[in-house]
């Protein structure tokens, strides 16, 4: 662990994950109780997005997703700075891994399209354990850029900035027959994306994954780490990409990204990042020739 990290995130790192989780449970319902930016956006996100819930159950998936970025939040210390041996243990099992093996094996290379879903940090750091790994990221300000650039890189991971640069690495990478980490739910850009419906609203979504696929014939596959109840580790997922995720227009193909990302999602809705303004870039208004103010002012 770096002694440049602050003396709270030392001694976080030393607890058990489910006194992390615990701390982060309480961090959680505050988020839910005191108004915040963050559980303002999930609400809207939450209500635009699966409006088929009752407002009562929209409010349950609120409360349990300010509840999961809680220990999402406090889990970060022990990922980016235990022993090797402490965070492997918490893998408890490995499903559709067989597909990643396969996938490598063709020599193609693959994409991990890895979602804001359940924990993405445990995700990527037990892949880079398994297998040589380069991810995009966006660097951080100040002191913080350093200390989680090394905590996801300790395993063999190695973080590219997103620019042209990382993008290059990328693709030697995949060319390589090795495998390429990208978000595929993020805000990409301008000029980095295309508008294709997320839960039914139009997103501006990254093309970069499709692209990369399409020029070299890797596999994609969506990767996920479920957070287990009451600190028992996690369950890492590999989800195959639908068929529509390399096709040559742009737009089809970033609405089976989406697609892809609805799947996962659904699976546990609770675990998803719901804070994150995805929404907060729209598209032109034809008739008013505006921009839709989404977010109603929240987001920046």
């Amino acid at each position: 662990m770096s002694t440049n990290a602050p003396l709270g995130f030392r001694i976080l790192a030393r607890l058990p994950l489910p006194v992390l989780h615990l701390l982060g449970t309480l961090a959680g319902w505050l988020l839910w109780l005191v108004p915040n930016k963050h559980r303002d956006i999930a609400a809207i996100n939450i209500a635009r997005c699966l409006p088929e819930l009752s407002a009562r159950q929209q409010k349950r998936l609120l409360r349990k997703s300010m509840v999961q970025a809680g220990r999402a939040l406090a889990e970060g210390p022990l990922l980016w700075a235990g022993s090797e041996r402490r965070v492997s243990r918490l893998v408890r099992d490995c499903v559709g891994y067989e597909q990643v093996v396969e996938a490598l094996a063709r020599g193609k290379g693959v994409i991990t399209a890895a979602p804001h879903l359940g924990s993405w940090e445990m995700a990527g750091l037990e892949y880079s354990r398994r297998h040589p790994i380069t991810s995009l990221y966006k660097p951080q300000k100040g002191s913080w850029d350093a200390l989680i650039k090394q905590g996801r890189e300790r395993f063999g991971a190695n973080l590219v900035p997103s620019e042209h640069g990382g993008v290059r690495e990328l693709l030697g990478t995949l060319k390589r027959g090795e495998t390429a980490g990208i978000l595929p739910d993020q805000d990409p850009p301008e000029g980095s994306g295309v508008f294709a419906d997320f839960f039914g609203i139009p997103s501006h979504t990254p093309v970069l994954m499709s692209r990369l696929a399409r020029r070299t014939g890797a596999t994609i596959l969506y990767m996920y780490a479920e957070r287990l109840s009451w600190g028992r580790g996690f369950i890492l997922h590999f989800v195959p990409a639908p068929g529509e995720v390399t096709a040559d227009d742009d737009a089809r193909a970033a609405a089976a990204v989406n697609r892809g990302v609805e799947t996962c999602i659904r699976r546990m809705p609770e675990q998803y990042w719901w804070a994150y303004a995805r929404f907060r870039r729209r598209p032109r208004q034809e008739q008013e020739g505006e921009e839709d103010a989404f977010y109603a002012g929240l987001a920046d």
